[in-house]
Formats: structure tokens, sequence, C-alpha cells
């Protein structure tokens, strides 16, 4: 097991592919504390994994929670050695053109708060532990830290900050914390939306075929599946062994401030179309 006897504090852990890196981490060895919204997934955590989990609601954008939380870990298991600050929220897509006016200020707040703030109060949070064992902090980026058309502008932007985050962190806490980040691509979960847009309640799971409705294929489940070049709907799971390589002291010692492109090869997916300004004068009342 590459990570008998650490200790990983996991943001975001109680669901998609946040319990997926728990799954995994236990699997490996390691006791982790996870942070989530929802009391009774982390409840289900606990009674799954016993002994080798503890569960603690809060919410990421609070500096306050964070630090309980760390409290908590430390308290139950003695330390930290990993950071994970993997919660986020997606805008699904909406486009500039798109975003309403008059929710403009609530949304880019909301998804900077969760997606970027939430990473850097993890990071102060779990620091000073963290430095005592010499461990390292990872990131969940995503595809659209690197490309575009995986967001729309708010989600993009968030993205590409926290890439900007894991180098400069790096370049801060070298030689004694290891900072890392994982750009995943698309997966089957549970991933929701900002509630100033009114998508709290959607699933990213339902949302696959509205992705690729431009593809020029059946509409189902095969649409998504040849559009992604390794030919196959992504889970969870598929990317939880990427962290665990991030996190291992044996197998990943000269990597920091690196972010690995683990997206099931999306960005060499070609492109599809000319721009992704489709209905943009219509929209605008402009005559073409």
């Amino acid at each position: 097991m590459r990570l008998a006897n650490e200790v990983a504090l996991i943001t975001g852990g109680s669901s998609g592919v946040g319990r997926s890196i728990v799954e995994r981490f236990v699997a490996e060895g390691a006791k982790v504390a996870v942070l989530g919204r929802s009391a009774d997934s982390l409840r289900q955590l606990e009674q799954e994994y016993g002994e080798n989990v503890i569960g603690m609601v809060g919410d990421v954008r609070q500096l306050s929670d964070l630090k309980s939380a760390v409290n908590q870990c430390v308290e139950r298991f003695g330390k930290i050695d990993t950071l994970i600050a993997n919660a986020g929220i997606w805008d699904y897509n909406m486009s500039l053109v798109d975003l309403p006016e008059d929710k403009m200020d609530q949304a880019f707040d909301e998804m900077f708060h969760v997606n970027v703030k939430g990473y850097l109060l993890a990071a102060k949070a779990c620091l000073p532990q963290i430095a005592a064992t010499r461990g390292n902090m990872i990131f969940t980026v995503s595809n659209a830290g690197f490309y575009t058309s995986g967001g729309g502008p708010l989600y993009t932007s968030t993205k590409h900050g926290v890439v900007g985050l894991v180098r400069q962190l790096a370049y801060e806490l070298a030689p004694y914390i290891r900072v890392n980040g994982i750009a995943i691509g698309g997966a089957l979960t549970n991933l929701r939306g900002p509630a100033s847009l009114e998508m709290e309640n959607r699933s990213l799971t339902s949302m696959y075929n509205e992705w690729y409705k431009d593809v020029d294929l059946e509409p189902g489940k095969e649409n998504v599946e040849s559009a992604a070049p390794i030919g196959r709907i992504l889970c969870g799971e598929d990317y939880a062994g990427a962290y665990v390589f991030f996190a291992s002291r044996n197998d990943n010692i000269p990597a920091t401030g690196e972010v690995l492109n683990f997206d099931g090869g999306w960005g060499i997916r070609g492109l599809r179309k000319k721009t992704g300004s489709q209905g943009l004068l219509e929209k605008l009342k402009i005559r073409d």
C-alpha cells in the first residue's frame, strides 16, 4: 500500500471524484478526513470506512470551517500529510452573452470563492501541519485550466487561476511542501453549478447529451463515447490513481509546481467548430 500511515484532508470528498479519491486513499492505506456540505453523505462514508475516515460538515469559503476541519483531523489522526483541495462548482458552459447582467456580480463571486478562494483558504489552514510533515498539496484543476470550451468564462478563468495558484505556492513553499495539480476531464458525477445562476440542482451527468448536441452522431451514451478520444465515459475512480501518485512519498519525489493533464485526451480532440459564437448576433439583436 503506497499511502500506509499517511493522513489526507480532502475537501469536496463526499461525492463525485472526491469520494472516489477517498475510497482509493483508504485502499492504499491512508487515513482520510473529509470536508463536505452533505451531512448524510459524510455519515455514509464514516459508516462504510469506520475508523479510517472522519467526515466534517463545512463550507470551503469559510476559513473558520477549514481550520476546524484541520483541528479535527489532527485530533483524530495526529497529523496531515496531504491536502487535496477538490471542492468546486461548474458554470455549465454559460457564455458571456447568456450571463444575466443582474446576476454577474453574484455569479463571479460564488465561482471564484468556491473554486479559487476555497483552495487558497484550505492551503492556509493546513500550512503548519503539512510543513511539519514535509507533505504535499494537490489541487483539482480541469482541462478548462488549459483549453477553451471546458466551461464558460467564469469557470474557465477560475481554473486558469488555480494553475497559477499551484505554481506560486510551489515556489513559496519549496522545499518543505510539494504543490501540484491534476487537470481532470469530464466524468459521470453530480457536479453542481452556482446557486446564483440557479444551477445548484443541476447534475453534470444529465448534461452529457447537451454537451455534444453539435456532434453529428446519434444522441445517447454512444455520443459521448465517440467524442472522447479514449473511447469511453470516465468516472471518478478513473482519476483517483493520479492523486495517489502525487501524494506518494516514493513515487513522486521530483514533482512540484506541475499540473498533470489527465483528462481522457480532451485536449487533442481537434476543433469541432470555427468559433463558439453560434447565435451571438441573434442574441444581441444585431443584423448580420
